[in-house]
């Protein structure tokens, strides 16, 4: 399987840009060149910076000079450092993974669909001829429903980008918020600088117990890694919903690597045959599980990234319920970075 050169372990710059409040003091204090500094010390090769259209965008629709500043500035830290750099678009007018941030309308409406075409042709013209950079046309699209579009969306954008960056690997995701079975269902790669993306939380319900955000989710739900099979199924009904996609085999037998290398060898098979690298853009596990049990789920994503060599990236650096450098991942932080 064809490899994404450069990006094989990196961490999620998760909260700066993007999931803030988005004042001049997060932008300012969240993430320094200290905090670069750091993430080169880990042993990382590359940061992903997802960044909200408010950080490029003012309330009049005029593009923002100060949001490129502040990503040409991290660009130039990860360069002095030697760590590449992934833009990732986390958030557009009319479209967010997060519904509570009351974002639609953008699969149906060209309008907001301009803007998202006007975003990416600034961003390339800005950052197109840079080296060690890819870009990430947007993260997680939600709804099966919209996957035609989204692959319509994606190509014009594509070819949007393509005159001012040429050569910048371009990340594509599918629908289930970058689920990895999504990725059959992405348009064929249009160059040799495409990458098949996609998200791994699987299982959902071990990865987000207690998750506040999660409707149905009880905050003091925790679980066992391994568990059976039919647990898994009973707490994922009961506690993140009946309609969601995670499929598990039926009967007691107890959770094990089989199960993620039935969705890994998947996704590997349709990268081969497309020539496309894949490339896991987030990946881990809630602050709230018990770290030994954590480190149980590390071990099999360990196992399949370098079975299958498929380039990484672990949400998150600092806070956002994942920190990978906060308290919690004290007793179990150096053998997560041993594995990933």
């Amino acid at each position: 399987m064809k490899k994404f050169e450069g990006y094989m372990h990196g961490v999620n710059l998760g909260g700066w840009f993007s999931q803030c409040d988005h004042s001049l003091e997060r932008y300012d204090r969240f993430i320094t060149r200290e905090d670069l500094e750091k993430i080169r010390e880990l042993g990382f090769d590359h940061v992903r910076l997802p960044i909200d259209y408010e950080l490029l965008l003012a309330e009049d629709g005029s593009y923002t000079e100060e949001g490129f500043v502040r990503i040409e500035r991290c660009l130039s830290w990860c360069r002095d450092l030697g760590l590449r750099l992934v833009i990732d678009l986390h958030k557009t007018p009319g479209f967010s993974f997060d519904a509570g941030e009351h974002e639609d309308g953008f699969f149906e409406k060209e309008g907001y669909q301009k803007i998202f075409f006007g975003l990416w042709e600034k961003l390339a013209m800005r950052f197109g001829n840079e080296k060690d950079l890819c870009f990430e046309l947007l993260n997680e699209v939600s709804e099966k429903r919209y996957a035609a579009t989204w692959n319509s969306i994606a190509g014009k954008a594509i070819e949007t980008i393509r005159p001012h960056a040429p050569k910048v690997p371009i990340l594509v995701g599918g629908y289930h918020n970058n689920s990895i079975e999504a990725l059959e269902d992405l348009e064929l790669p249009s160059d040799e600088n495409i990458v098949y993306n996609f998200h791994f939380y699987a299982p959902l319900i071990f990865t987000h117990q207690g998750a506040y955000w999660i409707d149905k989710m009880k905050e003091d739900f925790r679980m066992e890694f391994y568990s059976s099979y039919a647990r898994y199924e009973e707490y994922t009904k009961k506690y993140i919903g009946e309609d969601f996609d995670d499929h598990f085999p039926q009967g007691e037998e107890i959770m094990d690597i089989a199960y993620f290398d039935d969705l890994f060898k998947k996704a590997a098979k349709v990268a081969k045959e497309r020539g496309v690298a894949l490339y896991c853009g987030e990946f881990g596990v809630i602050d709230r599980a018990d770290p030994k049990e954590t480190l149980k789920w590390f071990e099999c994503m360990g196992k399949m990234f370098e079975k299958y060599g498929i380039c990484r990236c672990l949400w998150s650096y600092k806070e956002m319920d994942f920190g990978l450098i906060d308290p919690h991942y004290d007793t179990i932080r150096e053998r997560i970075l041993e594995l990933i």
